[in-house]
């Protein structure tokens, strides 16, 4: 793929004429897709795939256009050069741009990391040995995924990560059901087998009668995986310049020094050692970037178009200002201390459907339905009937925080949405005093 990229590149720069200008995004994939039901694979199947976004400036105006490639250099630089045609036409038709902002430093960033995937056999034969008597619903997906960037003033970025992402869910015969994950880049029979135990565990107590709770206020624990769904919702422009400079972030109070978390709470962009390229989407470096520190609102993201037009400082962000590798540094509290911690409680290994409730004071709302347990005196007694909680992250991440986690989790984007993800956060889980449940 690299060598693909370079030569449409350096295809493009002999192409340009005097004042032209153009920076070239190269994104790509080689993918295995397995999807499984009943534990037993109904469909496999591969998926290769490469498209470069060409974008061309001149005299302060700016067109680009996405072309897919064949991954045949002749063929592909053939139609590199009629989109750089296409766009030249359309160039003096369009107004100048007056937040068009390039970097012209010839930065160079190359990030490969190839470590070796499992082998497709050997994990089906580990599935088959360890999940055959379940009713497993799932997709695995795996494969290396590229991103490259260059520009005529001699940027260059490329960046390759190989991963796997093993997502589903255990099936209750009674109905009931729990999702678990297993991803990153180095499998691990071992512990694989963990996580699978630890569902299994899960299942078990699904099978006891489901408890049906009065809306109220309730202690809780929240799983990584929920943490990460409302994470998940803070990168809906919670960050974002643009969003806080016109007054639509839900952390507008959290950055205008209005209201702030709880010290433990410390986030940041960890780009470094993620899945995700050290280069922005509009051509910069990026580097990790601290958010919030112990509650305290940091630095926000900040791409090129938002640094001109609100006077700031660009960071490397992407165009649509939301991190792509959100890190929450870990609490005081072990795992294995959870349940003796929560004492008598909610245990919340997921949340779903999230949506804002009220924006401005960052209150979100959702339903709890996989696997969340209801707890006494520290032991588990069965499972939950689905219930929606409606409560601000001023409350959860501030006053009712009490601990996060000693251990965290890594979690990689499930989304497939066009292309496989590079996306990935890496969380602790919560214990919060009191968690509101609305119906």
């Amino acid at each position: 793929m690299k060598p693909l990229f370079q030569t449409l590149v350096a295809s493009v720069q002999a192409a340009l004429q005097t004042g032209e200008h153009f920076t070239c995004g190269f994104s790509a994939e080689q993918s295995q897709f397995v999807r499984f039901n009943h534990a037993k694979v109904r469909q496999a199947g591969e998926v290769s795939q490469a498209s470069a976004q060409l974008r061309l400036i001149r005299d302060g105006r700016q067109a680009e256009q996405q072309v897919t490639l064949s991954g045949d250099p002749a063929i592909d630089q053939q139609r590199l050069s009629q989109a750089l045609q296409q766009l030249r036409q359309t160039l003096p038709l369009l107004a100048v741009d007056p937040y068009l902002r390039l970097d012209d430093s010839a930065w160079h960033k190359l990030d490969q990391q190839d470590q070796p995937l499992p082998a497709l056999d050997q994990l089906l034969a580990l599935l088959e040995e360890q999940t055959s008597d379940l009713d497993l619903v799932g997709i695995y997906a795996a494969g290396p995924i590229y991103r490259g960037f260059a520009s005529s003033f001699g940027a260059f970025g490329w960046h390759q990560a190989n991963s796997f992402n093993f997502d589903w869910s255990l099936f209750h015969s009674n109905g009931q059901a729990l999702k678990a994950n297993y991803a990153g880049q180095h499998w691990n029979d071992q512990a694989f087998t963990t996580r699978l135990r630890q569902a299994r565990e899960q299942l078990g107590f699904l099978g006891r009668p489901a408890i049906t709770l009065e809306p109220g206020s309730y202690r809780a624990y929240l799983a990584p995986a929920a943490m990460d769904e409302i994470a998940g919702m803070l990168c809906w422009g919670g960050f974002s310049a643009q969003a806080l400079a016109t007054g639509n972030s839900a952390l507008q109070r959290l950055y205008n020094g209005d209201a702030q978390l709880h010290p433990q709470v410390t986030l940041s962009e960890q780009i470094s050692g993620s899945l995700s390229p050290a280069f922005s989407d509009e051509g910069s470096p990026r580097l990790d970037v601290p958010l919030i520190a112990h509650g305290k609102a940091l630095q926000r993201l900040v791409s090129a178009r938002s640094a001109a037009e609100f006077g700031l400082l660009a960071n490397g962000a992407d165009s649509y200002e939301s991190p792509c590798a959100l890190s929450l540094a870990p609490g005081s509290l072990p795992s294995a201390q959870i349940l003796e911690r929560l004492g008598t409680g909610l245990y919340i290994s997921n949340l779903w459907y999230l949506n804002y409730s009220d924006l401005p004071a960052a209150r979100m709302t959702g339903l709890t339905r996989f696997a969340t347990l209801w707890v006494e005196n520290g032991e588990i007694q069965g499972p939950v009937n689905t219930m929606r909680f409606d409560d601000s992250l001023y409350s959860l991440l501030g006053s009712q925080l009490e601990d996060l986690t000693q251990e965290r989790e890594m979690i990689l984007s499930t989304s497939t949405y066009g292309q496989r993800s590079t996306g990935s956060s890496h969380l602790p889980g919560a214990l919060v005093k009191g968690l509101t449940l609305t119906l």
